[in-house]
């Protein structure tokens, strides 16, 4: 396994464990209604939250090659990948067109 595979990996774990509270502190501070000082509060414990907690960090990889672009959502892997696999019948239910 590549070391951006691993990364990414660590990234999707702590967005998984730090997701809720995340969301929560950045509901309050957003929360207009709410005085600054409680506001500010809950400002400096997101901030004190692990970066790579945060959802945008987090970017799709294929799981066998760890290339970062064009990777289908549904079976995260890349296009590439996905064309060989798919030719070797490993995929199940997938299988090359002809007509």
């Amino acid at each position: 396994m590549s070391n951006r595979i691993i990364r990414d990996h660590k990234r999707r774990l702590l967005v998984a464990k730090y997701g809720l509270e995340r969301m929560y502190c950045k509901a309050i501070c957003q929360d207009r209604n709410l005085p600054n000082k409680i506001r500010y509060e809950y400002f400096f414990k997101l901030s004190k939250l692990p970066r790579n907690s945060s959802k945008t960090r987090v970017r799709n990889r294929c799981i066998f090659t760890g290339r970062p672009r064009s990777v289908y959502k549904l079976f995260r892997i890349s296009r590439i990948v996905f064309r060989e696999l798919a030719s070797k019948g490993s995929l199940i239910g997938i299988n090359k067109s002809c007509w």
